[in-house]
């Protein structure tokens, strides 16, 4: 049931990560994949590494806070594999930190257009394909920043990831008659770049926020992912899922 034989799914902010990660896992799980992200040349070498072990994929380069971009995912998926039946809109930024009164607008708006704005422009397009499909699963990367636990400096960060877990709610129930799924997941801190530079204190610091005193590797993310997005999780929509090791309930 965790598979995804003959499914057709995008993935933003496939080029690092958490994205990267999830590609892989759904390729290897029989999905066709179209693969998003900025950079180019990172979205090339996921695919190498997909069809290298006998995956399906395309890949388009774009910004996700562009309408046109949305509405050309979606078409990509259609016209190479044949519909979409999972999307999952998992690109995002943290974005300028600070206290509010020293954020700028353009720091603000940058944030939100990234975080939520383009989640809502993926989903415009991505649940008609999904509608003539009969049905598909719709995920979102939000966070438990803002939604369980409040962080200094992160308003605007805080703001856009939950104001996904209100459109995760508004979509599941307007669409949920219409077979399509939609649910958010919410990762804790997960083992990234950023992270591996920080100073060992730092790190520590890091990893002791969570209950299980680590941060997440990007494939166990991925796993999550794979759980919402499959027919295991037939019966789940609407939900805030948190796959953060803890964070939001420890306070040792």
């Amino acid at each position: 049931m965790f598979t995804l034989i003959d499914k057709i799914a995008i993935i933003t902010g496939a080029s690092s990560g958490i994205g990267r990660a999830t590609a892989l896992l759904f390729a290897e799980q029989g999905a066709k994949l179209v693969v998003a992200a900025r950079r180019q040349a990172e979205l090339e070498t996921l695919a190498t590494d997909i069809k290298g072990a006998g995956g399906e994929v395309a890949v388009l380069a774009g910004d996700v806070r562009d309408e046109a971009y949305a509405e050309a995912l979606v078409e990509l998926a259609t016209k190479r594999f044949g519909g979409l039946d999972v999307a999952f809109n998992n690109a995002g930024v943290v974005g300028e930190m600070g206290p509010v009164s020293g954020l700028s607008l353009e720091a603000w708006r940058d944030t939100i257009d990234t975080n939520l704005t383009a989640a809502f422009l993926g989903a415009k397009y991505q649940i008609p394909a999904m509608i003539e499909r009969g049905g598909g699963s719709l995920l979102f990367t939000s966070s438990f920043v803002g939604h369980t636990v409040g962080m200094p400096g992160m308003a605007a960060y805080a703001a856009g990831k939950a104001g996904l877990v209100g459109l995760t709610q508004a979509l599941a129930a307007e669409h949920g008659r219409q077979g399509i799924r939609v649910n958010a997941l919410l990762p804790g801190g997960v083992d990234t770049p950023a992270l591996t530079a920080k100073t060992p204190d730092e790190r520590a610091f890091v990893d002791g926020l969570h209950a299980l005193k680590r941060v997440a590797r990007p494939q166990e993310i991925a796993q999550a992912a794979l759980y919402l997005a499959s027919d295991a999780a037939s019966f789940v929509t609407g939900a805030a899922l948190l796959a953060d090791g803890g964070v939001s309930i420890n306070r040792t």
